[in-house]
């Protein structure tokens, strides 16, 4: 025997019906912090400021230069 009920309604409803607590002030309010969080993380991945970060010498062009240079001789020690 197989009995089958189908019920429609919305998930607020069923959640109502359930029992469930209403968390969507909740989530409003960490999805709201999450996004501030996120907007100031992405403050500090200015391109320019993460490369004064990693390599606080190759502002100037003969830094990076410089700087190239021993990437290149590093990577063709591998070759031969």
């Amino acid at each position: 025997m197989k009995i089958s009920i189908d019920v429609e309604c919305t998930p607020q409803e069923a959640r109502e019906f359930f029992g469930v607590p209403d968390l969507q002030e909740v989530q409003s309010r960490i999805m709201a912090e999450m996004e501030k969080r996120m907007q100031a993380g992405l403050a500090s991945m200015d391109p320019q400021a993460l490369l004064k970060m990693w390599m606080p010498g190759a502002a100037g062009t003969a830094d990076w230069q410089a700087f190239q240079k021993q990437f290149w001789d590093q990577f063709g020690k591998g070759t031969k």
